[in-house]
């Protein structure tokens, strides 16, 4: 029976008849590449978009969210590894048309669908389908991905989508071969493209304790950032709690978020922010320029918003995002 090699990501399965692919998600059948997903969320949520996190892209809006079974790595620390590292017909699946998809998002006043919580990638055609109908209806579509897709597929997901949170985990080759599965080349090129092609981008790396917590670390990543993306492409520093195969490991220190965050700005990133600690001020967005508080937030709630036409109330400075 015919192989069929499947091109969507650099892990290129080659499969033989009823064999699936590395993410579980795609099968040889009858000759051909099928997905096993499409249409069969297991997770759909009505989430604020700062929870995805999108730090500049409509704040305090609501986003769609859904996410199918499977995922093309295999972080160590995945929280929904439930979902992720899960074989579709082991998960809790809802039938839902691409068409039933939109109509929740209106129906909850939703200004986004978020294809998150697993990877968007493993489920392109379902995740493509429903933009297209999402557009239709003057409605945004946003990934939250690791990025390990290959170039064609994701030139085909820029077409549809208005924003792309990627996980950048970490910023060496070894870091991703021990801790993903994966490899850091594919991702760094992916991050590039989608600059590239003008779609609102933000970076979460989460800090992991004693994998890819070191100033050097940190140092390499804002670096490459800055000589990559510039400086106005948001970047997260989240801290990590121990889950799935890391806990062993304690949280993150908030030290080391801080120094993170400090080395970030030190090097010119303009918009720094430290995730999963909700009170800290590195939640909030400040004025690159008169330094002036602009988005206060708490948690995932806005509780303050100054800025205004996308640029800064008080000095009429040009804040990068999408605001309306």
């Amino acid at each position: 029976m015919k192989k069929v090699k499947c091109l969507l990501c650099p892990r290129g399965c080659e499969l033989k008849e009823g064999e699936r692919g590395n993410c579980r998600s795609r099968m040889n059948m009858g000759g051909k590449l099928q997905t096993l997903v499409h249409g069969k969320p297991c997770a759909v949520h009505v989430d604020p978009i700062e929870k995805k996190p999108f730090y500049h892209f409509l704040p305090g809006s609501l986003s769609y969210s859904l996410a199918t079974a499977g995922c093309n790595l295999h972080c160590l620390y995945c929280q929904n590894w439930e979902i992720s590292q899960s074989n579709p017909e082991d998960t809790v699946n809802m039938d839902m048309s691409p068409e039933q998809v939109v109509r929740g998002a209106i129906e909850n006043k939703c200004r986004t669908i978020a294809c998150t919580y697993s990877e968007p990638i493993i489920f392109f055609e379902y995740a493509a389908d429903i933009a297209k109908i999402a557009r239709e209806n003057n409605i945004l579509n946003i990934w939250v991905t690791a990025g390990y897709i290959n170039q064609k597929p994701l030139e085909e997901a820029c077409a549809f989508l208005d924003g792309i949170k990627v996980d950048f985990k970490g910023i060496t080759e070894d870091f991703y071969q021990n801790v993903t599965r994966g490899s850091i080349g594919p991702v760094m090129n992916a991050i590039k493209l989608i600059k590239e092609k003008g779609i609102w981008l933000e970076i979460v790396n989460l800090i992991v304790p004693t994998y890819n917590d070191t100033k050097e670390d940190f140092s390499r990543m804002c670096d490459w950032i800055t000589e990559n993306l510039g400086p106005d492409v948001p970047v997260h520093f989240s801290r990590f709690w121990p889950t799935y195969r890391l806990k062993n490991l304690p949280p993150t220190p908030e030290e080391s978020l801080i120094l993170a965050r400090n080395i970030a700005m030190s090097k010119g990133i303009k918009y720094v922010y430290i995730g999963n600690i909700p009170e800290h001020e590195g939640n909030n967005t400040y004025c690159p320029v008169c330094k002036k508080l602009l988005i206060e937030r708490l948690g995932y709630t806005v509780t303050q918003n100054y800025i205004s036409g996308g640029n800064c109330k008080f000095c009429s400075t040009k804040i990068p995002g999408r605001w309306d």
